[in-house]
Parts: structure tokens; C-alpha cells; sequence
């Protein structure tokens, strides 16, 4: 299968819930979508606390335990550091088509909203918003503070997609999985990535 020609950037954050972000990893590549990844010191903590992977902070080491983890094609993966300025997602000039937080923290979508650019996560997003490119952002947290809504509307008014990680049941899952993917299917419509995890409303 071939790698689509524009990337989507993906970053994970130190929300509860990096299953999804690894069950949408895992799903991008195998659709042949070329990924450009970010991970917060956060972001890797929780990875650790939720998960089996105690992924290493150098760029390259994470790009290849994902990688064989995920049987990605060479090249098709590709993981940047937080103060990797030089990225490709860094600039306007060579933007990804799209952009997902997932999970996003409720820290990061305060970031997002202010364009603070802080590091290269937050940089990336708000490339995504001056370049209108399609970011959507997986937040975890509840309940939410006047603040936390404040700045999703914010966002929401300047066309990012805010998808908190509420999963449905009506498709009656017997299992962690079917809970997973009902979220990570609704992210991939989002992103016009086919997929065949969820049935369709009235399928």
C-alpha cells in the first residue's frame, strides 16, 4: 500500500487515555497514512502508567520501537522532540493535511487557544490553525471548568473540531477494545480515513 503524500501530525499529551492515541497510531498506519508524531514529557509519563510501553525521550528510539510495535513501512513514521524546531509541522510552508491532539490535556487546549507555541506540539497546532488545516482535539477531562469551556468555544469559533473522549454503547461493546474504537472510529471519520471499526448509524 502506498503512503499518502501529505502526512497527518499526531500528537499524544499527558491526559488519561493514550489507548486511543495508541489504537489511532496503530490505525493510521495501517490505512498506509504517513505520520508525523509528537509526545509530551506528560504524554509519556501516562503512556507508561496505562500501557505496556516505557518509550525512550530520543526522537529516533520512539520512532523505532512504534514503528516495529505497529509495522510501519520505512519512512512512514516519523517522530519529532519538543524543542525539534527544524520539523516539518513547525512551518507553514509544509504543513500536514491535518492535525489530532489525542488526548488532549486540558493544559494544551489552553495553550492551543492562546497560541503560545511553546514547544513544538503547540507550535504544530497553531500552524494547523493559520494554515486552516483540520485540527481536532480529543480532550480528557471532566468535569470542565468555566475555562476549560471558554477556550473550546474559542477554538470550535476557529474551526477546530473539539471531540471530547466520550465513547457511545449503543453498539454494545463487550469489551475495552469495542470501547476504544467506537472514539478512534469517530476520529478517523473526522479525518476522511476509511475505516471499519464501528458500524454506521442504522448499518
Amino acid at each position: 500500500m502506498g503512503l499518502s503524500k501529505q502526512p497527518i501530525a499526531l500528537a499524544i499529551t499527558g491526559a488519561s487515555g493514550s489507548a486511543y492515541a495508541l489504537r489511532l497510531l496503530e490505525c493510521l498506519i495501517a490505512a498506509g497514512e504517513a505520520v508525523y508524531l509528537m509526545v509530551s514529557q506528560a504524554g509519556q509519563i501516562v503512556l507508561k502508567m496505562e500501557s505496556d510501553l516505557d518509550l525512550p525521550s530520543p526522537p529516533a528510539e520512539m520512532e523505532r520501537i512504534l514503528s516495529q510495535r505497529f509495522g510501519a513501512a520505512p519512512g512512514q513514521l516519523q517522530v519529532f522532540g519538543r524543542q525539534q524546531w527544524l520539523a516539518p509541522v513547525a512551518s507553514g510552508s509544509n504543513p500536514p493535511r491535518a492535525m489530532v491532539v489525542c488526548p488532549c490535556t486540558t493544559g494544551t487546549l489552553s495553550a492551543i487557544a492562546c497560541g503560545a507555541s511553546n514547544d513544538l506540539l503547540e507550535r504544530a497546532a497553531d500552524v494547523a490553525l493559520k494554515e486552516r488545516r483540520k485540527l481536532i482535539l480529543v480532550v480528557r477531562e471532566t468535569p470542565f471548568s468555566d475555562i476549560h469551556l471558554e477556550n473550546m468555544l474559542k477554538l470550535s469559533r476557529m474551526g477546530v473540531v473539539i471531540m471530547p473522549a466520550n465513547p457511545g454503547f449503543y453498539h454494545q461493546p463487550k469489551d475495552l477494545t469495542g470501547v476504544i474504537d467506537f472514539m478512534v472510529a469517530r476520529i478517523l471519520d473526522q479525518l476522511e480515513v476509511p475505516q471499519d471499526l464501528m458500524p454506521r448509524w442504522g448499518e
